[in-house]
C-alpha cells in the first residue's frame, strides 16, 4: 500500500483555472476548497502577502472568482523558527514521521510568550526534532493546541503543515477527543453536570476569563463524577468547545473550583478548604497549581486514518493527594 504524500514540499506554486460551478465564490473560500492542504486563514494570509495572483494581479480575499480566471498560488518556503532549541527532558508518548504526542509536565509553558521566552515545550521539542510545522508561526511551530502552564497531560505536536491542518480540523470539529481529570472542591451533584455558559474576557481583569454575556463565545463543558470524597469530587471533564481556561472558569462558575487553582474561585477555595488536617494541607500545597490533568487524547492519524488513543495517569503530586483522600475515614 502506498501512503499519500502529505507534504507540500516540492510544490511551491499552484496554477488553477476556475470552473463554471465555482463562479461567485470568494477567493479565500475557493482556495481552501480547491487546495485541501490550505486552510482559509492561511489562504487569506497568502493573499495579503501578495502570494496569490488572479489573471496576474493582486486582489483581495473577498474577490469573487469568475469562470476561466487563472489563479496562481505561490507557497513560500517555510522559514526556520527563531525560537532556540533547549535540551529539556520530554516524556514522548508516541512519535512517527508526522507527529508527536507528549505528556506535558505541570509548570511548563506550551510556547514562548511575554514573560516566558525560554524553557517552554516548544523549546524542548525543537531540540528533540527540527522538522515542525510552521503554521503556528515562529513562536508556535508544530503547536496544534495548548495546555495552561500548570495543567499537565497530553497534547499533539505536528511535524509538518499538512499534519497540522488535519489535526487542527479534527480539534475544531470535535472529532478529536480531549478529556481531563479534575479534582473539584465540594460534593458535585448530580453525577453528570453539563455547564452551558458563554465565556469571554473578564470585564475588569483582562488577564482572566469569565462567564459573561459581553464579547463572549458559546462554551459547554460536561463534568462526569468519577469519585466522591465528601468535601472533594474527582470528575472527568469533556470539552464541547475550546475556550481559554474553559474547565477552570466553568468549575468556579458552578461553585466547585478546581483544587489548587490560583486564579479562579480563590475565595471559594479558601472557604471550602478543610481545616485541622495538616497532612491534607501539605498535600494541597504540594500541588503548586490546579489539580487538572489532560489524561485522555483520541484522534485520527492524518496520514493513515488510523484511530489513535492515548491515556496517561495524573502527575505524582495529584496521585498522592487522591490516594490520601481515598484512605480517609468517611466525613
Amino acid at each position: 500500500m502506498t501512503l499519500p504524500d502529505l507534504s507540500l514540499e516540492g510544490h511551491p506554486s499552484h496554477l488553477l483555472h476556475v470552473p463554471p460551478a465555482a463562479a461567485g465564490t470568494r477567493l479565500d473560500a475557493y482556495l481552501a476548497q480547491t487546495l485541501p492542504d490550505l486552510s482559509r486563514s492561511r489562504a487569506q494570509q497568502l493573499i495579503r502577502e501578495g502570494q496569490v495572483r488572479v489573471q496576474g494581479r493582486a486582489v483581495k480575499a473577498s474577490h469573487k472568482v469568475a469562470p476561466g480566471e487563472e489563479i496562481t498560488v505561490t507557497l513560500p518556503k517555510p522559514q526556520p523558527p527563531s525560537v532556540e532549541a533547549e535540551r529539556i527532558p520530554l516524556e514522548v508518548v508516541y512519535e512517527d514521521a508526522d507527529l508527536l504526542v507528549i505528556n506535558k509536565p505541570r509548570g511548563m509553558v506550551t510556547h514562548p510568550a511575554p514573560g516566558s521566552p525560554a524553557g517552554t515545550l516548544v523549546n524542548a521539542v525543537l531540540a528533540h526534532c527540527t522538522d515542525l510545522s510552521g503554521i503556528g508561526g515562529e513562536l508556535r511551530p508544530g503547536i496544534v493546541h495548548r495546555l495552561d502552564k500548570d495543567t499537565s497531560g497530553l497534547l499533539v505536536v505536528a511535524k509538518h503543515d499538512t499534519a497540522h491542518l488535519h489535526l487542527a480540523r479534527q480539534i475544531q470539529a470535535r472529532t478529536a477527543q480531549r478529556r481531563y481529570l479534575a479534582l473539584l472542591y465540594g460534593d458535585l451533584r448530580p453525577d453528570r453536570r453539563e455547564v452551558d455558559a458563554p465565556i469571554g474576557r473578564h470585564p475588569t481583569d483582562r488577564k482572566r476569563m469569565a462567564v459573561t454575556s459581553l464579547h463572549s463565545r458559546p462554551a459547554r463543558t460536561t463534568f462526569a463524577v468519577q469519585e466522591r470524597f465528601g468535601d472533594f469530587t474527582l470528575v472527568e471533564a469533556h470539552l464541547h468547545t475550546g475556550r481559554t481556561h474553559q474547565i477552570r472558569v466553568h468549575a468556579a462558575y458552578i461553585g466547585h473550583p478546581v483544587v489548587g487553582d490560583p486564579v479562579y474561585g480563590q475565595r471559594l477555595s479558601r472557604r471550602q478548604a478543610p481545616r485541622h488536617d495538616p497532612a491534607l494541607q501539605a498535600l494541597l500545597e504540594d500541588l503548586h497549581g490546579q489539580a487538572l490533568h489532560a489524561h485522555s487524547l483520541t484522534f485520527t492519524h492524518p496520514r493513515t486514518s488510523e484511530a489513535l488513543h492515548f491515556q496517561v495517569p495524573p502527575p505524582e503530586e495529584m496521585q498522592r493527594l487522591l490516594q490520601y483522600l481515598r484512605g480517609r475515614s468517611p466525613p
